[in-house]
């Protein structure tokens, strides 16, 4: 079971045994971005009609106009089309005027995305780093199994926010729905208005914040204490996003996991009775 050292940082813990944690060398600068990476100047910009494209030939596009060097995209009139914007590995600064549909913006590592409209299921799914901001509403399962950057909806979203999430931190600005933060693993989520039932659900650790009223907790989620230094990292992560906490910061709550599941194999069966 990891230890906890407090070092003033968020960063504190000190895991032994088997980690995921990876420990980079600045001597190793190349291998930080995808050999895929593709040269782009964020200062030079374009945009385009993507009304009477097909969703491939939108993707296929963004792709022709990052290898002309232009590294500020709009894209503009998306229709609510599925699978824009997937399969990013590279610096971009890239602008939806409109809505997404499914699977939108997901596989991304190292984009600046914004979305003036809606999006569908599974945005952003196994993101890498980055950031992704959509200014309405999400579907279902936002954000899953992603590993880092920030994925923000400044709205309400649906059901399983952050399933299986790996790392990162998930910011949504009004409510998430059942089973938010089911199997978490890694990162942190902060939910500024109400939780639906079944919150962190079987979740092996990560941290979720709440601003409002949570229906119910899910297996082996428990509310634990929030530290004056994880208040001060939420408000900067809002303030970044231009988002506010209803009843303030200070009045979150915590949730994380009990950590009762992590040895669940070595359970006997009377005993996985009383967990469930």
């Amino acid at each position: 079971m990891a230890k906890l050292k407090d070092a003033g940082s968020m960063h504190a813990e000190r895991l032994t045994g088997r980690t995921q944690q990876i420990f980079f060398s600045a001597v190793e600068a190349e291998r930080f971005s995808s050999p895929l990476a593709i040269d782009v100047d964020i200062e030079r910009s374009a945009e385009f009609d993507g009304g009477p494209l097909t969703a491939r030939e939108i993707n296929r596009k963004i792709t022709q106009l990052m290898r002309e060097g232009y590294g500020t995209i709009k894209v503009l009139n998306p229709g609510a089309k599925h699978s824009l914007g997937v399969g990013i590995l590279n610096r971009l600064n890239l602008t939806f005027e409109g809505s997404l549909g499914y699977f939108g913006c997901g596989l991304s590592d190292g984009p600046n995305i914004r979305i003036t409209g809606r999006v569908g299921w599974s945005c952003a799914e196994n993101m890498m780093s980055g950031t992704i901001v959509i200014e309405k509403n999400a579907g279902s399962t936002f954000g899953a199994a992603m590993r880092g950057g920030d994925l923000v909806c400044k709205s309400d979203v649906g059901s399983r926010t952050g399933i299986d999430m790996k790392g990162g931190t998930i910011i949504v600005g009004g409510r998430t729905g059942a089973f938010s933060g089911f199997m978490m693993q890694r990162g942190r989520m902060i939910i500024l208005g109400d939780a639906g039932v079944n919150l962190g659900d079987s979740m092996y650790d990560g941290v979720i914040y709440v601003g409002g009223r949570i229906q119910g907790l899910g297996v082996d989620a428990v509310h634990a204490e929030m530290t004056e230094l994880e208040r001060d990292w939420i408000q900067r992560k809002l303030d970044l996003y231009g988002l506010e906490a209803p009843n303030g910061v200070s009045n979150m709550v915590k949730i994380e996991s009990g950590k009762q599941l992590w040895n669940y194999d070595n359970l006997e069966p009377t005993e996985k009775k009383l967990v469930l």
